[in-house]
């Protein structure tokens, strides 16, 4: 009986990886916002699901590559990024990623965390890992340190 329960939820763990790495491969990439106690206003894809800056990451250059990208999967996207509300659409670009291209925010390139399931989850939030510190991004590119003020200078670039 505990084998079926540890094979079930290895299972379950793998369909939500499975889903989220698709998820990461969608077409053209919507960016808005949503508003969340205490980080105020932050970034998530079209659907609701937060995205994150890495601290290691420099601007327009990508640091998470290899074993990180299981838990920090990049935004990728195969069309222009659009601006949902509260984006400033001038921020949005991209950056290649092997022969994929990833969205970036001020030059900050995208992520998801593996563990956030649902819209609105944040579980990733001020996280260090893979030699940096994972933060929400205002719609004004900074970061949003886990007691919601921003991270001085925005980043660490």
């Amino acid at each position: 009986m505990g084998y079926s329960r540890i094979a079930s939820a290895a299972g379950l763990a793998v369909v939500a990886s499975i889903a989220l790495s698709a998820a990461a491969w969608a077409a053209s990439v919507e960016i808005k916002t949503a508003s969340k106690a205490p980080f105020g206003s932050y970034l998530t894809d079209g659907s609701g699901r937060t995205v994150y800056m890495f601290t290691a990451d420099k601007k327009n250059m990508n640091a998470c590559t290899g074993s990180c990208v299981t838990p920090w999967p990049p935004v990728l996207t195969t069309g222009a990024p659009t601006a949902g509300s509260g984006v400033a659409a001038s921020a949005l670009g991209t950056v290649k990623n092997g022969s994929e291209e990833q969205v970036t925010y001020d030059g900050k390139p995208l992520h998801y965390f593996v563990r956030d399931q649902a819209a609105g989850s944040t579980a990733g939030e001020g996280i260090t890992h893979f030699g940096g510190s994972w933060y929400l991004l205002s719609p004004a590119g900074k970061g949003i340190l886990p007691n919601g003020k921003e991270l001085a200078g925005g980043s660490t670039w």
